[in-house]
């Protein structure tokens, strides 16, 4: 019997291949960088082979490492970077245009277009996004509009769309899959998250063919099985789930109202919302959790743009640490804040705020401030807005959170984890094992081919490293809280004002 479930992470800047065995541990992993392209300001790009080709060698070298067959995997699971568009031709395979990520911009205007004609109201209902170059739909209409020929090519069913997944599915099995799930499908800007298919109305809007169009599956089926040269035997395909929505399933987190949060370079808050679809009052989006055993569980989403990326800047800017394992200890050195409070909107507010003319800000500054409360204020920073874009979901649905679970390199700061559970007044759970994104695919792949029988079981192989619980009186943390607001207020509107 095969021992083994391989996860393929597609991230924004590597290819990373993990292997699990049966109670969920790690028994190898590789990871392999590709290159960033910027052809302009804005614009960000990657060669769709360099993605397949990155993942190919991570994976086998993932394999070797293990020290195992191909045929000891069972199945693989596929979470990967949402929104990135790629298109490519049918009978060759090649691709059309480099892919373009999810943070490009350069369909900006494309988007205010929309906005101006009204649109905002009909996308929002029917797929729980915003109109925003974020997601895939204009980066396909804008590959599709850079080339009449490759418009036509189109419409006669000669080109296919696919978010990074739908391309290693394809290429895995040599152009005999072309689909995606779900979760994906949810953040291109095009699929009816309530009716859960690709919506006429705005393929018409984008004049985008439904012929490229990727078939939607669910996030645990067996899709298929790898071509056996590629890696040595046939390997099922059995698990596609967007990033956040991994981590999300790799937490565990599956009754409603749970919430997990991402601390990496920003933080991805996203919360279980159960059965119903939650239309945000708040900026938030709306999306599919996953849909599993033709159960659907939508999420809540919001987004943090600078949560790690505050302590880089301290240590590559600022020069007060010089690597970003030491600010916990640099924090530690003082008993609080000092009442300085640090306002990280390096590009801006996100959610709840939603301000891009906000600037970074120090406040509170006094001769008796040093680099110790300049470096708490930093990381206290990052839970305070966890704080608020948390705040909105419990708006949104109407009732607290049950619990935090937390994963990505931040979570692992004991300081910041406390004060994040003293702000939410909730505890704050900490994994064993915090590749929750990988594990999360990993999960969704077993249970398609029965290597975990199901929910119930997943639920013993998940452990908790530590759990943070509030200490502090309350009374307290709300003068922080209105303190924090009053920084935030202040770094507002500061571009526009010059």
């Amino acid at each position: 019997m095969p021992k083994y479930i391989l996860s393929l992470d597609a991230g924004t800047t590597s290819s990373r291949a993990i292997i699990f065995d049966q109670k969920a541990k790690i028994k190898s992993i590789s990871q392999i960088e590709f290159p960033q392209i910027f052809p302009k300001p804005g614009w960000v790009e990657h060669n769709p082979e360099d993605i397949w080709e990155s993942q190919l060698k991570a994976t086998k070298e993932c394999i070797k490492k293990a020290g195992i067959k191909s045929e000891d995997l069972a199945a693989i699971g596929i979470t990967n970077q949402r929104e990135t568009a790629i298109l490519w031709d049918r009978k060759s395979g090649k691709p059309v245009y480099n892919a373009i990520v999810w943070q490009d911009r350069r369909t900006s205007g494309i988007c205010d277009n929309l906005k101006k004609e009204g649109w905002e109201t009909v996308v929002k209902d029917k797929t729980g996004l915003v109109i925003d170059a974020y997601f895939s739909a204009t980066k396909i209409k804008w590959i599709l509009e850079s080339d009449e020929k490759l418009m036509k090519r189109a419409e006669d069913g000669d080109i296919l769309f696919g978010t990074v997944d739908t391309w290693l599915i394809w290429k895995m099995t040599n152009g005999k899959k072309h689909i995606t799930d779900v979760t994906n499908a949810s953040r291109t800007m095009l699929y009816d998250i309530r009716e859960r298919k690709w919506d006429k109305h705005l393929l018409e809007l984008l004049n985008i063919p439904e012929e490229i169009l990727p078939e939607v599956k669910s996030s645990s089926d067996l899709y298929g099985v790898t071509e056996k040269e590629i890696f040595g035997s046939e390997i099922p395909i059995s698990g596609i789930l967007g990033d956040q929505q991994a981590a999300l399933f790799g937490q565990l987190c599956l009754q409603k109202g749970m919430v997990k949060n991402t601390y990496g370079t920003g933080c991805f808050i996203v919360m279980n919302t159960g059965e119903k679809f939650v239309k945000s009052e708040n900026g938030l989006l709306t999306t599919l959790a996953w849909e599993i055993d033709g159960k659907v569980n939508y999420a809540l989403e919001g987004s943090v743009f600078i949560a790690g990326a505050v302590v880089q800047w301290l240590r590559d800017q600022l020069h007060i640490i010089k690597d970003s394992s030491e600010v916990e200890k640099l924090a530690g050195k003082v008993d609080d804040n000092g009442d300085v409070y640090f306002v990280p909107a390096f590009t801006g507010l996100g959610a709840p705020h939603w301000d891009q003319y906000a600037r970074g800000a120090l406040f509170g500054l006094t001769r008796g401030s040093n680099d110790s409360h300049i470096a708490r204020a930093a990381l206290e920073s990052i839970a305070y807005q966890t704080y608020d874009v948390i705040q909105t979901m419990q708006q949104d649905v109407g009732h607290d959170i049950l619990e935090l679970r937390v994963d990505g390199g931040a979570c692992s700061n004991n300081l910041l984890m406390q004060f994040q559970s003293e702000l939410l007044q909730s505890e704050v759970i900490r994994p064993r094992n915090i590749e929750t994104t990988a594990m999360g695919a990993a999960f969704a792949a077993g249970l398609a081919v029965q290597f975990w029988k199901d929910i119930h079981a997943l639920k013993e192989l998940w452990g908790v490293d530590k759990k943070f619980s509030p200490e502090f009186d309350f009374t307290e943390v709300k003068q922080k809280i209105h303190k924090w607001h009053k920084a935030v207020n202040r770094a507002k509107d500061w571009e526009e004002t010059i």
